[in-house]
């Protein structure tokens, strides 16, 4: 089983090797690491370009934002499952991806999740918040539940038949996108009960209140749009992530 792992990046050279390297010490040797620069000018290409692996596929072209990005990368991904590496993140151990093809060795399962770690942006041992995900039912959905994108792989073929992200969101297009595949497609998924990808807290969701409010309106418009719920399961939704900042041991 092939495995792609898509990577959207605009100026993070201060990050972007880490990411780089996290995919590169994944135990599973058929992966492909996709990469789409959106046309860095911090170095971030240089970085890149010294660190090529034979797996690696860079492709730097100007988008129009991040979800378009992705797109771009997922129509250029050739493995059987596809998922993501947010130019920010790591991977929590060497395994994950290793994991991920033993979960779709099932012929039955559609996608896969795990759980996830929000980590301070220059120390990625200390965990901010903890997001354990929870095995997957589909009634959960409609009280705001959804899986940690960082985590979610898709099979290609179904992300071709079903469509990637609509970029008319310019925040929430991945909750659209899960409740897309998940509610009116009905896709199976499996649960990983353990942390898989360590992502630095500051993203694009949640720097301003402006952005904070504009992700609301567009979580209600995804719910709305795929007939899941609406402002009940808007507030559950926001209401879940408290737990996330409990202690974790």
């Amino acid at each position: 089983m092939k495995i792609s792992v898509i990577t959207a990046v605009y100026n993070r050279a201060a990050t972007i090797g880490e990411a780089l390297h996290s995919v590169q010490s994944q135990s599973w040797e058929n992966t492909e690491h996709v990469l789409q620069d959106g046309g860095s000018t911090d170095g971030t290409l240089d970085i890149l370009q010294s660190q090529s692996d034979p797996r690696m596929s860079l492709l730097s072209e100007r988008d129009d934002g991040i979800y378009d990005a992705i797109n771009r990368g997922k129509a250029r991904a050739t493995g059987d499952v596809v998922g993501l590496m947010h130019s920010d993140d790591i991977f929590a151990h060497n395994r994950v991806l290793e994991q991920v093809a033993d979960a779709f060795s099932d012929p039955a399962v559609d996608c896969v999740y795990g759980d996830l770690q929000y980590v301070a942006q220059d120390d990625t041992d200390r965990v901010i918040r903890h997001w354990t995900s929870g095995g997957y039912s589909r009634d959960l959905l409609p009280r705001g539940w959804m899986p940690p994108h960082p985590t979610f792989y898709i099979r290609r073929s179904l992300l071709e038949k079903y469509g990637a992200y609509d970029t008319s969101f310019q925040i929430a297009a991945d909750y659209d996108a899960m409740l897309r595949w998940l509610w009116t497609h009905e896709l199976r998924p499996a649960y990983i009960p353990e942390v898989m990808v360590k992502m630095r807290v500051g993203g694009e969701s949640n720097r301003s209140l402006g952005r904070i409010l504009q992700k609301s309106r567009e979580d209600y418009r995804a719910l709305k749009r795929n007939k899941v719920g609406g402002i009940g399961a808007l507030a559950q939704k926001n209401f879940s992530k408290i737990k996330q900042f409990r202690p974790h041991k």
